[in-house]
């Protein structure tokens, strides 16, 4: 049986490439193919796809989030591996090598997931508000171990204004820890994701992170060398140019088809009275309809809407894998440069709290306007500062600094790629496996094969 690392460089196209010498000496190795995604091409979705070998229609994971119907509650970035509804690849190797082991590094749904090894972001949430960064390791002690030899996970690097080249630093390093031991290793490795949603895919900050994640990368690829192991460097998804905002909520709202209530001045969205509402996902957006009789209406008011390219319905859902109880009555796709806001409020004075900080698990739809320290606030960094000094001497504070406008977003992902240029990529140090292309779902099946069992199915 072999050993394998792979490494999920999120956001890599063979453009970008072009820029990262020891990823590409992976290649040279070995081989290069372009790697289908699919819809929508998110990272949960994705993720899952490969993993699992199926579609989301089988799988269930219809996006980064969507809404818990039988809660009546709209969540984005679950943890737990079982949301994940098909056997994972790990679980597909013991049943041919029942020792077969598994190291997991911030690959999603690590929660509960039957790897030997698992480390996550984590933090923790004080009883007095304050949020401090940390992760979930299994076994328990790899966690004293992982934060004594690396500090504590960053967080805030690992998302949000802050979010830079640190958080894959460590991942990396944890992984390095980890690549010995187990069979199979995964690890995700995020910084791409940041400043190409940030400055756009053809900007030269994109260039420099490119160049960055591939010297940070290099000594784990250089491990593996030396460890005889194989390696598989993917991604999720390309990210493209973002030139419009869709605001699909509010548009919902303006046609009496969105409701909200509101506390303390605050509009929140309410989807158990609403007809129609929308939980945005960068390019896609689940639908969720309560009454069949206004399908066709919502159907055609979004098929109207600039920046939408399509409107799928259950049918046209089958055709992309993603007709599942979990996504909406419709499924929006973006045109290119579009994308999808989560915004409902029409007065920014009536907006929640948690619209200018970074709390992906309140917001319902995703917001890489939390990429940004507001650009049209000129204290917004004195005011931040003043926020993490109140954090620091132990008293409530609240980080609202975060733009409630997306103009700032350069980059976007989520609908299937227009030029295999800018769409993902997957690279391969064994020879003797080329191919030219690859579908999502055949990744679970090259990884079982790269590790001695392809007669496992």
């Amino acid at each position: 049986m072999n050993k394998l690392l792979v490494l999920d460089v999120v956001g890599l196209t063979p453009r970008l490439l072009a820029h990262a010498p020891s990823l590409r000496a992976v290649a040279d190795r070995g081989w290069q193919a372009e790697l289908g995604t699919v819809l929508p091409a998110v990272t949960c979705s994705a993720q899952s796809t490969f993993l699992t070998g199926q579609l989301p229609r089988e799988h269930g994971i219809v996006g980064n989030g969507w809404y818990f119907r039988d809660l009546g509650e709209i969540y984005l970035w679950r943890q737990h591996n079982r949301l994940v509804q098909r056997e994972k690849v790990w679980e597909t190797a013991r049943r041919s090598n029942p020792g077969f082991t598994t190291a997991n590094v911030c690959w999603w749904y690590a929660m509960g997931a039957s790897t030997d090894w698992t480390v996550t972001p984590r933090p923790v949430y004080h009883a007095d508000g304050r949020k401090s960064p940390d992760c979930y390791t299994r076994p328990p002690e790899l966690h004293d171990e992982l934060t004594a030899r690396l500090g504590p996970f960053p967080l805030f690097n690992y998302w949000g204004p802050t979010a830079s080249l640190r958080s894959s630093e460590w991942i990396v390093a944890a992984t390095r820890r980890l690549l010995p031991q187990a069979d199979l290793t995964l690890a995700y490795i995020p910084h791409l994701d940041y400043d190409l949603q940030r400055y756009g895919p053809d900007s030269p900050e994109a260039v420099t992170a490119v160049r960055d994640v591939d010297r940070v990368v290099a000594p784990l690829l250089n491990d593996a060398l030396q460890r005889d192991t194989r390696v598989v460097v993917l991604s999720e998804y390309g990210i493209t140019a973002a030139t419009q905002q869709v605001h699909i909520n509010r548009v919902f709202r303006d046609a009496g088809l969105l409701e909200v209530y509101t506390q303390h001045g605050m509009e929140y969205l309410d989807p158990w009275t609403s007809r129609a509402f929308a939980v945005a996902d960068h390019q896609t957006a689940h639908v969720y309809v309560s009454d069949p009789a206004d399908v066709d209406h919502v159907a055609k008011l979004c098929g109207d809407l600039p920046g939408v390219d399509l409107v799928l319905d259950r049918e046209a859902q089958a055709e992309h894998g993603l007709n599942h109880e979990r996504a909406g009555e419709l499924v929006l796709v973006a045109e290119p440069g579009a994308w999808f806001t989560y915004y409902y409020w029409l007065d920014d004075a009536r907006a929640p709290d948690f619209a200018r900080g970074v709390d992906i698990h309140r917001k319902p739809g995703y917001d890489p306007a939390e990429l940004f320290l507001n650009p049209a606030d000129p204290r917004v960094k004195l005011r931040a500062g003043m926020a993490l000094a109140r954090k620091k001497v132990g008293l409530r504070y609240a980080m609202n600094v975060i733009p409630t406008d997306g103009r700032w977003v350069k980059g976007t992902h989520g609908r299937l790629p227009d030029d295999p240029a800018d769409g993902p990529v997957l690279l391969c140090s064994d020879a003797s496996t080329a191919r030219d292309r690859l579908a999502a779902t055949d990744v679970r099946d090259l990884l079982l094969e790269l590790c001695g069992l392809p007669e496992a199915r």
